[in-house]
């Protein structure tokens, strides 16, 4: 039987909901790997300042993780309810692989006096990364490899340089963490909040392993125009192959 890839999506600003049954698709008919997308019912809200025991976010069926291979998550500030996100724990605790995008790093935003707040940890503790800052919306960013992870084979057939419009990722100097094997490197370009010459090149795409031994797959990429390039396709999909394992 056919590899699972379960796709949990729910953020209001990359149109993740577009861009990730694309992914699927392409999964599905060039790889022949078997798809589930679970979407959020509530989308577009974005819980910037949840309420103590708000529960606004949805995802319907997220025990389908059980028969998952793959978690990939696009996510961003949801506030799921406790019986939910009991799937995900149940998922990072069985050591299966997971990979992420983008605002990820921000998958949760519960009240710091919720008892769910400590999901506020899912970027930095499972993915590698925190929310931190970026360099503004009308900035861009140039792309390259990392010289050590030459011969990755998430890299093969990703060319060597290459430019995004996703206004990079601050994550530097604490993230990705040092067990993360960094892949591709951001330059922000462009006009910003700050000075060209003050930003911090960042790691935007990288690996590394959950504490129960998974695979992780993380890039900071993601936005909807990113996934029109063959460079970022390319990565995302040769990116969430090799967290399965699968060449």
């Amino acid at each position: 039987m056919s590899k699972h890839v379960v796709f949990v999506v729910g953020e209001g600003e990359y149109e993740s909901e577009r861009t990730m049954p694309g992914l699927a698709k392409e999964l599905q008919e060039r790889h022949g790997l078997r798809c589930t997308l679970l979407i959020d019912q509530n989308v577009k809200s974005d819980a910037w300042k949840p309420t103590v025991g708000q529960r606004s976010s949805d995802i319907p069926n997220l025990e389908t993780l059980a028969q998952a291979d793959l978690a990939v998550f696009y996510l961003r500030f949801r506030t799921l309810p406790e019986e939910q996100l009991a799937h995900l724990q149940k998922y990072l605790d069985s050591g299966r692989p997971v990979a992420g995008f983008r605002t990820s790093t921000h998958s949760f935003n519960y009240n710091p006096d919720d008892t769910l707040a400590k999901w506020n940890k899912f970027g930095a503790e499972v993915l590698g990364a925190p929310w931190i800052k970026h360099y503004g919306h009308e900035s861009s960013t140039d792309v390259t490899r990392v010289p050590e992870a030459f011969g990755h084979p998430i890299l093969e057939g990703v060319e060597p340089s290459f430019h995004v419009r996703s206004w990079l990722y601050h994550v530097k100097p604490e993230y990705p963490p040092k067990d993360a094997t960094p892949l591709l490197l951001g330059t922000s370009v462009g006009p910003g909040g700050e000075e060209p010459s003050k930003r911090v090149q960042n790691p935007v795409a990288w690996t590394r392993q959950t504490k129960a031994g998974g695979r992780v797959f993380f890039t900071t990429l993601g936005h909807p125009n990113d996934f029109e390039q063959a460079p970022v396709r390319t990565l995302a999909l040769n990116g969430l192959r090799w967290a399965l394992g699968v060449s």
